[in-house]
């Protein structure tokens, strides 16, 4: 089977596959990461999933401008009261509009590819509202993961994916601010030295829905 994984940062998914025997590569615009560039495509994923047969594509479309945790930066602060279509561009980020609206097509672009079976994967998003719900949520706890973090599946030509090791959810962490996160999302915030290492960090696959994922749709028979 041929996969491709539109995004570089998915690494343990490709490797996943591979270790199965399949040919798993990944595509993003960035170099490799993940110490294999022989199994990277360096390039737009678009062109990748239009341009070459592919069996199953696992898409990870970047969810700056797609997550609603980032609402908050569509509209100016003072128009709260106002009718969405009322309120102004927040003031720091006057064209983030437009950025979700190029995010969206980019997402569209990539559910419509040539491709039989095909996965897109977002945390929990506009997606859900500009497309249409998701198939399934996922949390890493429900493959042997002792954290939350929940993981919208869209899936097309595939059957959801089944837990494998249900754990407890693990603990969380209070900021000094109030708000209480996931000890492992916690952790990236620490660790990371710039806001890009942290995003990475934070985007990375659990091992165990990796595993999941080539193991229940790996299979060349679906």
């Amino acid at each position: 089977m041929k996969v491709l994984i539109a995004c570089e940062e998915s690494q343990a998914v490709c490797k996943a596959f591979r270790s199965l025997g399949h040919e798993a590569y990944s595509c993003d615009i960035v170099e490799c990461s993940g110490g294999h560039p022989e199994w990277h495509i360096q390039g737009d994923a678009i062109e990748v999933a239009y341009g070459q047969p592919w069996d199953l594509m696992i898409a990870h479309p970047p969810c700056t401008y797609l997550a609603v945790s980032g609402a908050r930066w569509m509209y100016h602060p003072d128009d709260k009261e106002l009718p969405l279509e009322d309120r102004r561009p927040h003031p720091k980020h006057p064209h983030r509009r437009q950025h979700q609206a190029d995010a969206m097509e980019f997402v569209m672009k990539l559910s419509q590819a040539p491709i039989p079976r095909i996965v897109i994967e977002n945390p929990i998003s506009v997606i859900s509202s500009k497309w249409r719900k998701p198939d399934q949520i996922i949390q890493p706890w429900q493959f042997g993961h002792e954290a939350t973090k929940s993981t919208c599946l869209w899936l097309q030509g595939l059957p959801l994916l089944q837990p494998t090791d249900i754990v407890s959810k693990g603990e969380r962490v209070t900021f000094k601010s109030g708000k209480s996160h996931p000890a492992w999302y916690a952790e990236a915030f620490y660790k990371a030295r710039t806001r890009e290492e942290r995003s990475k960090m934070r985007s990375k696959t659990f091992l165990g829905i990796a595993e999941a994922m080539a193991d229940q749709w790996g299979n060349p028979v679906l």
